[in-house]
């Protein structure tokens, strides 16, 4: 009995992020950030790649982690991204001041939208101060850079300790590694989920949303992958412009991600909502079965 009551609520939830994805319609939120994104993805790269390069410990980082980020959440077409970011961040370099302050006001309204975003999906019309949010959005470009950094730096100073020259730890270390792409963006998505909506967040559904979120980036990433190498009609039909459409094509797929992992934690912080509906499904089953019972007994009758 405990069992199926446990069954019953594990549909009733599903159920119910189903039904407030399809009435957040969060296709068209996810068109509208990979748009955005898009555009503002050079302008946020300057940002970054600046940031870290004003900082002399982290400064040969940017490289290894823009080849990095290439290689494990690019997947396929990654050497056409790479190269054409690359020509785009490299042709920044000629800008005055005032197109450098309109990269940053372009990266800064990235980060606004999806703050808007997200908040949408946690129902808050609530605002914050525009200092407050300001303060929150200069944070994001200007400590992500240096945290990305000096882990990158704390990881490469590990690997060059003679302690690694063991094959169990070398294989240890070699393991983490490998799943590291996985535990960034499990991370990424829990401070996400616990940071940017405008109201508290239990911190066991920010991890469930992070969870899912960061499973279905790794099996997208794969099934991504295989379809574009299998059925390049992008690469056809576009030619040496293909990377443009599988760019787009990829940010919406990660946007849909990141706003279903959202969805899912603001349902489980909306429990009495889908236990409610759980109770009227229940009663609705009684009932019918009810009256099927006294259909019966009245023809036996």
């Amino acid at each position: 009995m405990n069992l199926q009551y446990h069954y019953r609520q594990v549909i009733s939830c599903v159920t119910y992020i189903y039904y407030r994805i399809l009435k957040d319609r969060i296709n068209v939120n996810a068109g509208y950030l990979a748009y955005i994104t898009l555009l503002s993805l050079v302008p946020m790269m300057t940002v970054l790649i600046s940031i870290m390069s004003s900082v002399s410990a982290f400064s040969e980082a940017s490289a290894v982690i823009h080849r990095f980020v290439i290689d494990n959440f690019v997947p396929a077409a990654g050497d056409a991204v790479s190269d054409a970011l690359t020509d785009f961040v490299a042709n920044t370099g000629k800008m005055t001041a005032m197109g450098a302050s309109f990269l940053f006001v372009t990266a800064i309204m990235l980060i606004s939208n999806i703050d808007k975003s997200l908040n949408v999906i946690w129902r808050t019309n609530k605002k914050r101060r525009w200092v407050l949010s300001f303060s929150m959005y200069w944070m994001a470009l200007t400590l992500g850079p240096i945290l990305v950094g000096a882990s990158i730096a704390v990881s490469s100073y590990i690997t060059s300790l003679k302690i690694l020259e063991n094959e169990t730890l070398t294989g240890v270390y070699h393991l983490v590694l490998s799943k590291l792409p996985f535990l960034l963006s499990f991370f990424a998505f829990s401070a996400l989920y616990l940071i940017v909506p405008n109201r508290p967040v239990k911190l066991a559904n920010a991890v469930i949303g992070a969870v899912v979120s960061a499973l279905l980036f790794e099996l997208s990433k794969i099934a991504f992958a295989l379809y574009v190498t299998h059925f390049p009609s992008y690469q056809l039909i576009y030619g040496a412009l293909a990377a443009i459409p599988i760019l787009f094509v990829w940010v919406y797929l990660c946007w849909i991600i990141v706003l279903i992992g959202a969805e899912v934690t603001a349902s489980l912080g909306e429990k009495e909502q889908w236990q409610i509906n759980m109770v009227d499904s229940h009663a609705e089953l009684d009932s019918k079965s009810r009256d099927k019972s006294d259909s019966a007994d009245s023809k036996s009758e």
